[in-house]
């Protein structure tokens, strides 16, 4: 038995390793799968034939999610909903997103495998742009299957001038279908992925249950100065870059002294026509700030714009300072959780920590449509978004058991 649960395990994660590499990539030279390209549309291809061998009927929505769905026993029935993202980011690591959609896909298989159906349907969904990573969109096509999708701009562009309405069409699909993806009937969603933290590194836990998902503010930052020759005096400069650097000091300062779930990031700095022999006159920045408590959020975004503000005005600076994305983050059901602790633990025989997600998933809006619980996997070292992300196949194999105890135990 022991070495048949090895071979299922060793290809979940030897189909993630699979689908790192062309044509599933854009890139040959690294992991690139951005929403609605030539990686993209290989992958769904690929875990549209995995899925019919695991029992499941496949479709492909409005959205371009992938949905595989192994039927209950009777017709109208609730659906327990399996999935993440199979978009990347580039240059990323090949089980972010992807491996909760292979979970899904074992699990269903494993009950195929026995002819075994329940009074709720089995649906496993790999969401397509989680990412944004390559139109400035997020978590498009899960908002769309959540019915949480306001208008959609058509019009906005990826880094080649496509639009997002000609990449749509190029797969039979329009931006005014989108709302069309909405899920129903959905009993819970569950989510497996890597903690994408080091923290059931640090505990020896394979596993972890999750309480919540932080919500998330974006900001641009500006400061204005006086472009100036690098020969003026320091005195008479109003140098933006320097005003810049105290800023991001405030900002790093201000993340460092809140409660342990605020977290605060500086990812991307521009500099106005610099060059080596001007002094800089306009600076450009983005701020990240992340917690799972809103008051803290609040709480850290008001104590940013004030310091900022206050650089601003002691080094003779026009500071502006604009949100460009609000993401509220959603706390797990609790029942849901229990029952995902409870499935950990009489796998392992463990008692899982419980842990707060500081990076989003598509979890967090499939909450507005119905309760959702998350299981997160060690990762070694917490690296994530990068080449070097890497799991534990005794790991992965414990997650699969886990989910399996999960819906064997699962009441509508």
């Amino acid at each position: 038995m022991l070495g048949h649960m090895e071979t299922v395990f060793s290809r979940a994660k030897a189909r993630c390793d699979l689908l790192g590499i062309a044509p599933y990539s854009d890139r040959s030279d690294m992991l690139f799968r951005p929403y609605l390209g030539a990686g993209h549309r290989a992958t769904l291809e690929t875990l549209t034939t995995w899925m019919r061998e695991a029992g499941m009927t496949v479709s492909v929505d409005a959205a371009a999610n992938i949905v595989g769905r192994y039927g209950a026993t009777s017709r109208e029935a609730p659906v327990l909903l399996f999935g993440s993202h199979v978009d990347s980011v580039e240059n990323g690591g090949r089980y972010d997103g992807m491996l909760g959609v292979l979970l899904g896909i074992e699990v269903v298989e494993h009950f195929h495998r026995q002819g075994r159906r329940f009074p709720f349907a089995l649906e496993v969904i790999g969401f397509g742009d989680e990412e944004g990573s390559r139109f400035p969109t997020y978590m498009l096509g899960s908002r769309a299957a959540a019915g949480m999708l306001g208008e959609v701009d058509g019009d906005v562009r990826d880094v080649q001038g496509i639009t997002l309405r000609e990449a749509l069409a190029e797969w039979g699909l329009s931006p005014e279908h989108l709302p069309t993806a909405r899920r129903m009937h959905v009993a819970a969603y569950i989510e497996a992925h890597i903690e994408q933290a080091p923290h059931l590194e640090r505990a020896g836990r394979s596993l972890g249950a999750v309480r919540g998902i932080a919500s998330q503010y974006r900001y641009r930052a500006t400061f204005e100065g006086q472009a100036a020759h690098a020969g003026t005096a320091m005195h008479e400069r109003r140098d933006a870059l320097a005003a810049a650097a105290e800023a991001i000091l405030a900002l790093e300062r201000i993340g460092q002294d809140g409660p342990s779930d605020l977290v605060v990031t500086v990812g991307d700095i521009a500099v106005i026509s610099g060059a080596p022999n001007v002094v800089p006159g306009r600076v450009g920045w983005s701020i990240d700030m992340r917690a799972l408590d809103m008051a803290v959020l609040e709480h850290a975004a008001n104590a940013a714009r004030a310091e900022l503000k206050r650089i601003a005005t002691a080094r003779g600076m026009v500071f502006s300072l604009a949100r460009t994305q609000d993401l509220r983050g959603a706390l797990c059901d609790v029942a849901l959780e229990k029952r995902i602790r409870d499935a950990i633990r009489e796998t392992t025989g463990e008692e899982p920590p419980e842990l707060v997600s500081q990076a989003g998933h598509d979890a967090m809006i499939v909450a507005d449509l119905a309760p959702m619980a998350m299981l997160f996997i060690r990762c070694a070292g917490g690296i994530s978004h990068n080449p070097a992300e890497a799991v534990a196949e005794d790991d992965v194999e414990v997650a699969r058991a886990a989910l399996i105890r999960f819906v064997e135990k699962f009441e509508v």
